[in-house]
């Protein structure tokens, strides 16, 4: 079975989402990002609303607060049956074993349990940036391997980091250990706001779980054909 590039719905309201969605084949399950704008727009109910039209949702909220708040918001993003959900791998070890349990507590009997990843660094950081703002004196890609380790000794899935890391995360923790990452643009498309991008090409070959897409598909002229492009690549299926 082919895999699904996550579609970011980095959109304000549900009646962009609805314009947007209504450009693809009804039947067509996809992977979709609901990230905090949509959500604080929205609430839980686009939540409810994606998942009922049969689409996998990727809650991209990034949970960041002392341990007790994360656990219990937790138990209540569980209860939307998301599929994927996220802490900030700054919120240290502790909080993130938090956010586990939270998710085990919200998850109904026999329903599994959402995949739980922690932001290393965001790929909209720089190296220099990371070390001017946060007084962060190493390597980039040490602070981003050191947050992985640390999300792995939490008993997370995975992480949310640049595929350009995903092969050093994968030898510092397990090869099951999840990759997932934004930052992915087709060859020849804007970079926006990230710095550390790759091709979905170059994504499959280092070693990504999942990938983001956002605009190379929600602002193309043909959505569902460019998302068409970015899965077939994505797969090594491009001709």
């Amino acid at each position: 079975m082919s895999q699904r590039p996550i579609i970011a719905l980095d959109f304000p309201s549900k009646i962009e989402v609805e314009t947007f969605l209504d450009k693809f084949p009804k039947e067509e399950s996809l992977f979709v990002k609901v990230g905090m704008e949509l959500f604080y727009q929205e609430g839980p109910e686009i939540v409810r609303w994606l998942k009922a039209l049969g689409h996998s949702v990727f809650l991209d909220l990034k949970l960041h607060d002392i341990p007790n708040t994360v656990e219990k918001s937790m138990v209540g993003l569980a209860k939307l049956g998301v599929d994927i959900t996220n802490v900030h791998a700054a919120g240290g070890i502790k909080m993130m074993k938090a956010a586990m349990a939270g998710l085990k507590k919200g998850t109904r009997n026999g329903a599994k349990i959402p995949i739980l990843i922690a932001v290393t660094q965001l790929t909209s950081t720089s190296e220099q940036e990371m070390q001017h703002d946060q007084l962060i004196e190493v390597p980039l890609k040490d602070s981003v391997i050191h947050y992985a380790k640390c999300t792995e000794t939490a008993g997370l899935d995975g992480v949310v980091c640049s595929a350009l890391e995903a092969q050093d995360i994968h030898q510092a923790t397990s090869e099951s250990f999840v990759c997932l990452t934004p930052g992915i643009r087709p060859s020849g498309s804007e970079v926006g706001d990230q710095q550390r991008v790759v091709t979905p090409t170059d994504a499959r070959k280092i070693g990504s779980t999942y990938i983001v897409v956002g605009r190379p598909i929600t602002q193309a002229k043909k959505p569902y054909e460019a998302y068409l492009s970015i899965k077939n690549e994505w797969n090594g299926e491009n001709k």
